[in-house]
């Protein structure tokens, strides 16, 4: 089973990310949206499926990163991850949260053995 298949997202914390995101856009080009920056490509073994990769800031005082007290979070795209996540389970992985599912996909958050959180997302059909 394919486990992680690519980088979903890179979050971090800030303290002014409107700020930053002006920052990354006059001086990067980032495009720019309320949420960051969302990179859309074409899946390269079936380029007739598209991808995105997001790139967002959040608030220092933000509580979407908890229980981790590290200021970033790595979005990791996966297929099917109900199976993933009993299987992380067996392998006693800190599971955070249950699965949530929205209209672009379905979610859960872990923890690695330092502590660092980690989003694990299932596209819904790109």
């Amino acid at each position: 089973m394919k486990k992680a298949i690519g980088i979903g997202g890179v979050f971090f914390k800030c303290e002014d990310p409107k700020g930053m995101n002006e920052w990354y856009t006059k001086n990067l080009g980032l495009p720019r949206s309320e949420y960051g920056t969302t990179f859309e490509w074409l899946q390269a073994d079936d380029p007739s499926k598209t991808g995105s990769t997001s790139w967002c800031t959040f608030a220092q005082d933000t509580k979407y990163f908890n229980p981790s007290t590290k200021p970033f979070m790595i979005n990791y795209r996966v297929e099917n991850l109900v199976a993933l996540v009993d299987e992380l389970k067996k392998d006693n992985v800190t599971i955070v949260d249950e699965i949530a599912e929205y209209d672009y996909g379905k979610f859960v958050h872990i923890l690695d053995p330092e502590g660092n959180i980690i989003e694990l997302w299932e596209p819904a059909d790109e």
